[in-house]
């Protein structure tokens, strides 16, 4: 499973270890990812999503997920979010 957010696009990040006599060694950084259960209040179910937590707080200042997704462009969202993304789209103009 890669390492990415599936909100934010959020991914690793590539850097040095530097040592005390400057010794230079690579490192990854990696984004903290959880596991979450994120509430549509449109679709009215739960959706398992895996969140930077970065990205989970972005969702809770905005208002939710389905705030969230519509205000965000579809090159940061991965493929299964840009589907739920239009599913709720679909139901909000029915609505």
């Amino acid at each position: 499973m890669s390492r990415i957010c599936e909100l934010t696009g959020k991914t690793r990040l590539v850097g040095n270890n530097v040592s005390h006599a400057k010794n230079r060694t690579k490192k990854t950084f990696l984004p903290n990812l959880q596991n979450v259960t994120l509430l549509s209040d449109t679709l009215g179910k739960g959706i398992k999503l895996r969140v930077s937590t970065h990205g989970l707080r972005s969702v809770e200042h905005v208002g939710g997920l389905d705030n969230w997704l519509l205000k965000t462009a579809d090159d940061k969202l991965s493929l299964r979010v840009r589907r739920i993304k239009k599913e709720i789209a679909k139901k909000q103009a029915a609505a």
